[in-house]
Protein backbone atom coordinates (compact mmCIF):
# COMPACT_ATOMS: atom_id res chain seq x y z
CA UNK A 1 0.00 0.00 0.00
CA UNK A 2 1.26 3.48 -0.86
CA UNK A 3 2.22 5.42 2.27
CA UNK A 4 0.53 8.76 2.81
CA UNK A 5 2.36 12.00 3.51
CA UNK A 6 1.44 13.97 6.65
CA UNK A 7 -1.81 15.95 6.49
CA UNK A 8 -1.67 19.38 4.92
CA UNK A 9 -1.77 22.19 7.47
CA UNK A 10 -2.44 25.35 5.42
CA UNK A 11 -4.91 25.09 2.54
CA UNK A 12 -6.52 27.42 0.01
CA UNK A 13 -9.71 26.01 -1.52
CA UNK A 14 -11.75 27.62 -4.29
CA UNK A 15 -15.28 26.55 -5.13
CA UNK A 16 -15.89 26.00 -1.42
CA UNK A 17 -19.63 26.68 -1.78
CA UNK A 18 -20.36 23.72 -4.08
CA UNK A 19 -21.04 20.13 -3.15
CA UNK A 20 -17.51 18.80 -3.60
CA UNK A 21 -16.02 22.04 -2.27
CA UNK A 22 -18.05 21.92 0.92
CA UNK A 23 -17.13 18.27 1.43
CA UNK A 24 -13.44 19.07 0.93
CA UNK A 25 -13.69 21.98 3.35
CA UNK A 26 -15.24 19.81 6.06
CA UNK A 27 -12.60 17.12 5.61
CA UNK A 28 -9.75 19.62 5.75
CA UNK A 29 -11.14 21.49 8.75
CA UNK A 30 -11.68 18.19 10.59
CA UNK A 31 -8.03 17.28 9.94
CA UNK A 32 -6.92 20.41 11.81
CA UNK A 33 -5.86 22.45 8.78
CA UNK A 34 -6.14 26.20 8.40
CA UNK A 35 -8.41 26.75 5.39
CA UNK A 36 -9.02 29.77 3.16
CA UNK A 37 -12.58 29.26 1.92
CA UNK A 38 -13.05 30.90 -1.48
CA UNK A 39 -16.44 31.09 -3.16
CA UNK A 40 -19.30 33.43 -4.08
CA UNK A 41 -21.92 32.54 -1.45
CA UNK A 42 -20.89 34.45 1.68
CA UNK A 43 -23.51 32.75 3.85
CA UNK A 44 -22.35 29.24 2.96
CA UNK A 45 -18.73 30.19 3.53
CA UNK A 46 -19.58 31.77 6.88
CA UNK A 47 -21.36 28.57 7.95
CA UNK A 48 -18.29 26.50 7.07
CA UNK A 49 -16.00 28.91 8.87
CA UNK A 50 -17.95 28.43 12.11
CA UNK A 51 -16.57 24.87 12.24
CA UNK A 52 -13.16 26.36 13.18
CA UNK A 53 -13.32 30.17 13.32
CA UNK A 54 -9.68 30.59 14.37
CA UNK A 55 -8.45 28.48 11.45
CA UNK A 56 -10.71 29.66 8.62
CA UNK A 57 -11.29 32.80 6.62
CA UNK A 58 -13.92 33.40 3.92
CA UNK A 59 -13.25 35.22 0.65
CA UNK A 60 -15.64 36.03 -2.21
CA UNK A 61 -13.56 37.10 -5.26
CA UNK A 62 -14.40 36.19 -8.84
CA UNK A 63 -11.81 33.46 -9.52
CA UNK A 64 -11.38 34.63 -13.12
CA UNK A 65 -10.11 38.05 -11.99
CA UNK A 66 -6.39 38.24 -11.20
CA UNK A 67 -6.29 41.29 -8.94
CA UNK A 68 -9.02 40.17 -6.49
CA UNK A 69 -7.40 36.73 -6.29
CA UNK A 70 -4.01 38.32 -5.57
CA UNK A 71 -5.60 40.43 -2.83
CA UNK A 72 -7.14 37.32 -1.30
CA UNK A 73 -3.78 35.52 -1.38
CA UNK A 74 -1.94 38.46 0.19
CA UNK A 75 -4.48 38.69 3.01
CA UNK A 76 -4.40 34.95 3.71
CA UNK A 77 -0.61 34.68 3.71
CA UNK A 78 -0.33 37.79 5.86
CA UNK A 79 -2.55 36.18 8.47
CA UNK A 80 -1.71 32.48 8.22
CA UNK A 81 1.47 32.08 6.16
CA UNK A 82 2.23 30.28 2.92
CA UNK A 83 -0.10 27.37 2.05
CA UNK A 84 1.18 23.86 1.49
CA UNK A 85 -1.91 22.90 -0.53
CA UNK A 86 -3.89 24.95 -3.06
CA UNK A 87 -6.98 23.36 -4.62
CA UNK A 88 -8.47 25.01 -7.74
CA UNK A 89 -11.93 23.50 -7.46
CA UNK A 90 -14.17 26.32 -8.71
CA UNK A 91 -16.14 25.25 -11.75
CA UNK A 92 -19.40 25.59 -13.63
CA UNK A 93 -21.19 23.36 -16.12
CA UNK A 94 -23.92 23.64 -18.70
CA UNK A 95 -25.02 22.44 -22.09
CA UNK A 96 -23.83 24.23 -25.21
CA UNK A 97 -25.14 24.70 -28.73
CA UNK A 98 -22.84 26.35 -31.28
CA UNK A 99 -25.86 27.27 -33.44
CA UNK A 100 -27.14 29.60 -30.70
CA UNK A 101 -25.45 33.02 -30.60
CA UNK A 102 -26.28 33.54 -26.91
CA UNK A 103 -24.32 30.40 -26.03
CA UNK A 104 -21.07 32.09 -27.05
CA UNK A 105 -21.27 34.00 -23.76
CA UNK A 106 -21.68 30.68 -21.95
CA UNK A 107 -18.54 29.30 -23.58
CA UNK A 108 -16.55 32.43 -22.72
CA UNK A 109 -17.65 32.44 -19.07
CA UNK A 110 -17.06 28.71 -18.66
CA UNK A 111 -13.51 29.08 -19.95
CA UNK A 112 -12.95 32.03 -17.62
CA UNK A 113 -14.02 30.11 -14.53
CA UNK A 114 -12.96 26.53 -15.30
CA UNK A 115 -9.64 27.21 -17.03
CA UNK A 116 -8.42 30.74 -16.35
CA UNK A 117 -9.68 30.42 -12.77
CA UNK A 118 -7.12 27.70 -12.02
CA UNK A 119 -4.25 29.90 -13.17
CA UNK A 120 -5.45 32.90 -11.17
CA UNK A 121 -5.75 30.60 -8.15
CA UNK A 122 -2.20 29.22 -8.33
CA UNK A 123 -0.34 32.32 -9.52
CA UNK A 124 -0.31 34.42 -6.30
CA UNK A 125 1.09 31.54 -4.25
CA UNK A 126 3.54 29.91 -6.65
CA UNK A 127 6.77 31.79 -5.94
CA UNK A 128 6.48 31.51 -2.18
CA UNK A 129 5.30 27.89 -2.27
CA UNK A 130 8.23 26.96 -4.52
CA UNK A 131 10.61 28.19 -1.79
CA UNK A 132 9.15 25.68 0.65
CA UNK A 133 10.30 22.06 0.93
CA UNK A 134 6.83 20.64 0.24
CA UNK A 135 3.59 21.69 -1.36
CA UNK A 136 0.85 20.59 -3.74
CA UNK A 137 -1.26 22.26 -6.42
CA UNK A 138 -4.51 20.49 -7.29
CA UNK A 139 -6.74 21.20 -10.28
CA UNK A 140 -10.21 19.65 -10.40
CA UNK A 141 -10.82 18.80 -14.06
CA UNK A 142 -13.24 16.11 -15.28
CA UNK A 143 -13.56 12.90 -17.25
CA UNK A 144 -15.43 15.15 -19.69
CA UNK A 145 -12.08 16.70 -20.55
CA UNK A 146 -10.82 13.42 -21.97
CA UNK A 147 -13.05 13.53 -25.05
CA UNK A 148 -15.60 15.87 -26.60
CA UNK A 149 -19.23 15.04 -25.91
CA UNK A 150 -22.22 16.19 -28.01
CA UNK A 151 -24.07 19.11 -26.47
CA UNK A 152 -21.33 19.64 -23.90
CA UNK A 153 -18.64 21.33 -25.98
CA UNK A 154 -18.02 24.32 -23.69
CA UNK A 155 -17.53 22.22 -20.56
CA UNK A 156 -15.43 19.59 -22.34
CA UNK A 157 -13.22 22.27 -23.88
CA UNK A 158 -12.68 24.03 -20.55
CA UNK A 159 -11.78 20.83 -18.72
CA UNK A 160 -9.58 19.53 -21.53
CA UNK A 161 -7.73 22.84 -21.49
CA UNK A 162 -7.32 22.57 -17.73
CA UNK A 163 -5.82 19.08 -18.06
CA UNK A 164 -3.24 20.32 -20.58
CA UNK A 165 -2.47 23.39 -18.47
CA UNK A 166 -1.83 21.18 -15.44
CA UNK A 167 0.43 18.93 -17.52
CA UNK A 168 2.50 21.95 -18.50
CA UNK A 169 2.69 23.24 -14.95
CA UNK A 170 3.70 19.81 -13.68
CA UNK A 171 6.58 19.67 -16.16
CA UNK A 172 7.73 23.16 -15.16
CA UNK A 173 7.84 22.22 -11.47
CA UNK A 174 9.69 18.92 -11.78
CA UNK A 175 12.62 18.89 -9.39
CA UNK A 176 11.05 21.35 -6.96
CA UNK A 177 9.20 20.49 -3.79
CA UNK A 178 5.87 21.22 -5.49
CA UNK A 179 3.68 18.50 -6.97
CA UNK A 180 0.80 19.06 -9.41
CA UNK A 181 -2.25 16.81 -9.29
CA UNK A 182 -4.96 16.49 -11.95
CA UNK A 183 -8.29 15.30 -10.58
CA UNK A 184 -10.74 13.88 -13.13
CA UNK A 185 -14.07 13.10 -11.47
CA UNK A 186 -16.79 11.23 -13.24
CA UNK A 187 -20.17 11.96 -11.71
CA UNK A 188 -20.54 13.36 -8.19
CA UNK A 189 -23.92 14.01 -6.61
CA UNK A 190 -23.90 17.84 -6.55
CA UNK A 191 -25.98 20.72 -7.89
CA UNK A 192 -23.98 20.53 -11.15
CA UNK A 193 -25.25 17.00 -11.87
CA UNK A 194 -28.75 17.35 -10.38
CA UNK A 195 -30.26 18.41 -13.71
CA UNK A 196 -28.58 15.72 -15.83
CA UNK A 197 -31.06 13.70 -17.85
CA UNK A 198 -28.67 10.93 -18.86
CA UNK A 199 -27.18 7.88 -17.14
CA UNK A 200 -24.43 8.66 -14.61
CA UNK A 201 -22.48 5.43 -13.97
CA UNK A 202 -20.28 5.37 -10.87
CA UNK A 203 -22.13 8.28 -9.23
CA UNK A 204 -20.24 9.25 -6.06
CA UNK A 205 -21.42 11.05 -2.95
CA UNK A 206 -19.50 14.29 -2.42
CA UNK A 207 -18.10 13.22 0.96
CA UNK A 208 -16.70 10.00 -0.54
CA UNK A 209 -15.17 11.90 -3.46
CA UNK A 210 -13.55 14.43 -1.11
CA UNK A 211 -11.91 11.71 0.99
CA UNK A 212 -10.64 9.88 -2.09
CA UNK A 213 -9.29 13.09 -3.62
CA UNK A 214 -7.33 14.10 -0.52
CA UNK A 215 -6.02 10.56 -0.02
CA UNK A 216 -4.79 10.53 -3.62
CA UNK A 217 -2.96 13.83 -3.19
CA UNK A 218 -1.34 12.68 0.05
CA UNK A 219 -0.27 9.45 -1.68
CA UNK A 220 1.45 11.51 -4.38
CA UNK A 221 -0.77 10.41 -7.28
CA UNK A 222 -0.45 12.92 -10.10
CA UNK A 223 -3.55 11.61 -11.89
CA UNK A 224 -6.59 11.02 -9.68
CA UNK A 225 -9.79 9.63 -11.23
CA UNK A 226 -12.96 9.51 -9.13
CA UNK A 227 -13.99 6.73 -9.01
CA UNK A 228 -11.21 4.80 -10.70
CA UNK A 229 -13.61 2.46 -12.49
CA UNK A 230 -15.18 5.35 -14.40
CA UNK A 231 -11.74 6.05 -15.84
CA UNK A 232 -11.46 2.45 -17.01
CA UNK A 233 -14.92 2.68 -18.60
CA UNK A 234 -14.03 5.94 -20.36
CA UNK A 235 -10.78 4.47 -21.70
CA UNK A 236 -12.63 1.39 -22.93
CA UNK A 237 -15.18 3.54 -24.77
CA UNK A 238 -12.28 5.49 -26.24
CA UNK A 239 -11.12 2.34 -28.02
CA UNK A 240 -14.29 2.29 -30.11
CA UNK A 241 -14.25 3.78 -33.63
CA UNK A 242 -15.15 7.46 -33.48
CA UNK A 243 -18.36 7.00 -35.46
CA UNK A 244 -19.66 4.31 -33.07
CA UNK A 245 -18.52 6.21 -29.98
CA UNK A 246 -20.29 9.39 -31.16
CA UNK A 247 -23.43 7.46 -32.09
CA UNK A 248 -23.66 6.04 -28.56
CA UNK A 249 -23.26 9.46 -26.97
CA UNK A 250 -25.67 11.20 -29.33
CA UNK A 251 -28.35 8.73 -28.26
CA UNK A 252 -28.14 10.09 -24.70
CA UNK A 253 -30.15 13.13 -23.56
CA UNK A 254 -28.11 16.32 -23.63
CA UNK A 255 -27.12 18.39 -20.63
CA UNK A 256 -29.57 21.32 -20.16
CA UNK A 257 -28.44 24.66 -21.58
CA UNK A 258 -28.51 27.76 -19.40
CA UNK A 259 -32.14 28.85 -19.12
CA UNK A 260 -33.57 25.36 -19.66
CA UNK A 261 -35.20 23.28 -16.93
CA UNK A 262 -32.61 21.57 -14.77
CA UNK A 263 -29.75 23.90 -15.76
CA UNK A 264 -27.49 25.35 -13.09
CA UNK A 265 -26.75 29.06 -12.95
CA UNK A 266 -23.40 30.36 -14.19
CA UNK A 267 -22.26 33.30 -12.03
CA UNK A 268 -21.14 36.40 -13.84
CA UNK A 269 -22.84 35.47 -17.11
CA UNK A 270 -23.68 38.81 -18.72
CA UNK A 271 -26.73 37.52 -20.57
CA UNK A 272 -28.55 34.27 -19.98
CA UNK A 273 -29.93 32.53 -23.06
CA UNK A 274 -33.76 32.42 -23.27
CA UNK A 275 -35.68 29.25 -22.53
Amino acid sequence: MTSLSPPFRNVVLTGACGGLGQALARELIASGAQVALVGLDADRLAALATLAPARCAAYTPDVSQGEPMQAMAADWMGRHGVPDLVIANAGVAGGYDTAEADDLAVLRRMLEINLLGAATTFQPFLKRMRAQPRGALVGVASIAGWRGMPGNGAYCASKSGLIRYLESLRAELRGTGLTVHTVSPGYIRTALTAGNRFAMPGLLEADTAARQLLAGVRAGREQIVLPRRIGWLSRALGLLPDTLHDRLLRAQPRKPRVGEAGATAIPGLSKEPPR
